[in-house]
């Protein structure tokens, strides 16, 4: 499977099958309500246990995530059928008799699935990786012996990738990633950082980065952020193409890709936002970096991009539209309350961005600012929302909602 983060028009999709989706966080054609909130164009609402940010995936009817206890003894698999919210699997997939410290920000069950025809792959960081079958709900294989300290919880989701299911581990102790048969679980291959990262201070060291795999003048890479640096992988076998050195630490961001330019977030750091040439090999930050930009910047939540426009919403709910080709400011306007984590999604001309309060906005994208609404939900967001058809798939903090138009 080869993933293409483009800006142009797309089609119509019914499955969602990572973190951002597809098509980065996009649904071109699906034709949304904008008179969401509690009570308002929800087909059904179902409570979900314990806690957990981890955003949903869909493949055909099936819709799944995953949750923990608080204390992280318990992560489970859920999944449901999306047009009812009825539960087709509720999974025990692993139990803990010790577990890591654990961010209250953070949950034990915050990275995303990754879904294909017959089989959903669950994640929780170094607790375990495993392979369902999403018709019987059992297990076709599962890894547990892949250490890792990530000190304020795990974060980072896998991505599937021809044979292959590839996942980022940058932790306080150790920091690498690695491929895995998706078919066995058998290490394909793993690859230690190698960042120089100018501190003995661990929690310097550590990320919550999901790969993108692209294509670029013949050449498959998968671009995988760090903390200090953002290094591109040959897939097939994990050896380092180049590397480019931002600064920073956590970097949570997706990176997107557009007209021959990676965008890399690099979280808490200098250069925020970084454009690069995704050529060369070795170390490229001194002749690949076209542009960065710095301003209201989001830690957490992924950018969109959409006809040449690259949108994001920062923490502090401060919206901006930069011209992608060069890191100009379109626009940029204070859009929303509260504090925003969720990534936003794109549909039918219109970016849906929700908040950890429970509050969102609907924005028009453009060369110029226009909220077309403002809403409210009973809980907050910090999973991502996903579409499918004419359908938006939202987790709160508490429950689950299927948003359709009326």
């Amino acid at each position: 499977m080869l993933i293409l983060l483009l800006s142009g028009p797309l089609g119509a999709a019914e499955n969602w099958t990572h973190f951002r989706g597809d098509q980065a966080g996009r649904a071109d054609a699906a034709k949304l309500p904008t008179d969401i909130g509690e009570g308002k164009s929800v087909k059904w609402k179902v409570p979900i246990r314990g806690k957990g940010w981890a955003s949903p995936v869909i493949f055909g009817e099936q819709l799944w995530t995953i949750t923990a206890t608080v204390d992280g003894s318990k992560m489970w698999a859920l999944c449901f059928d999306k047009e009812s919210g009825k539960t087709i699997h509720d999974i025990l997939v692993f139990e803990n008799e010790e577990v890591r410290f654990c961010h209250p920000t953070n949950s034990y069950a915050s990275c995303t699935p990754a879904i294909e025809d017959g089989t959903v792959y669950v994640h929780f960081g170094s607790y375990g990786t495993a392979a369902i079958d999403t018709k019987t709900g059992k297990k076709k294989w599962e890894r547990r012996d892949l250490d890792c300290d990530h000190w304020r919880g795990p974060a980072s989701s896998p991505v599937i990738d021809g044979d292959r299911l590839i996942v980022s581990y940058d932790g306080f102790d150790v920091q690498y990633v690695v491929a895995f048969d998706k078919k066995s679980g058998e290490t394909i291959w793993k690859k230690d950082r190698g960042i120089d990262y100018g501190t003995d201070n661990g929690d310097r060291k550590k990320a919550y980065s999901t790969a993108t795999v692209i294509e670029h003048k013949g050449r498959r890479q998968a671009i995988v952020p760090s903390a200090m640096e953002t290094i591109s992988y040959n897939p097939s076998n994990g050896e380092v193409l180049w590397r480019v050195r931002h600064g920073g630490m956590n970097a949570a961001c997706r990176p997107l890709f557009h007209n021959g330019l990676v965008y890399i977030t690099g979280g808490d750091g200098a250069r925020a936002m970084v454009a690069v040439a995704p050529e060369g090999s070795g170390d490229i930050t001194n002749s690949a970096i076209k542009w960065e930009f710095s301003k209201s910047v989001p830690r957490r939540a992924s950018q969109l991009l959409v006809d040449g426009h690259l949108y994001m919403m920062n923490d502090q709910g401060v919206a901006s539209c930069l011209n992608a080709d060069t890191g100009e400011i379109v626009w940029q306007q204070r859009a929303g309350t509260g504090e925003f984590r969720s990534s936003p999604v794109y549909a039918n001309g219109l970016i849906y961005c929700f908040s950890v309060d429970g509050s969102g906005v609907i924005l028009k994208t453009g060369s110029t600012f226009e909220k077309v609404a403002s809403f409210e939900f009973d809980s907050g967001f910090q999973a991502s929302p996903a579409i499918s058809g004419n359908k938006m798939f939202l987790r709160s903090i508490t429950d689950l909602y299927c948003i359709e138009a009326e």
